[in-house]
């Protein structure tokens, strides 16, 4: 299975795949000057408005989950073993 995290201003949020449209909505706000995006959940529930805005560090790092749950992925820059599975306890 793979998740992508998408780690905005310093906050980490975990997203199923597909991601090439969300990916799209956030280029289009940043090139707009700035606007909101709804990040969907990763299981169940509303999702998020986030305010996209130019100059706002933002990084994706995809994770392959595997039948024993261990993650191991590609990064744009951070480590993967920093990888905690938020989801873990429920």
């Amino acid at each position: 299975m793979k998740i992508h995290r998408l780690t905005v201003d310093g906050k980490d949020y975990f997203l199923p795949d597909p991601i090439d449209e969300l990916r799209a909505q956030i280029l289009a706000a940043i090139q707009a000057g700035g606007g909101y995006v709804t990040i969907p959940p990763l299981r169940g529930g509303p999702g998020i408005d986030i305010l996209f805005s130019p100059g706002m560090p933002v990084s994706w790092t995809q994770l392959d989950i595997g039948e024993s749950g261990e993650a191991s992925g590609t990064t744009s820059g951070q480590d993967p073993d920093e990888f905690a599975d938020p989801y873990s306890s429920l």
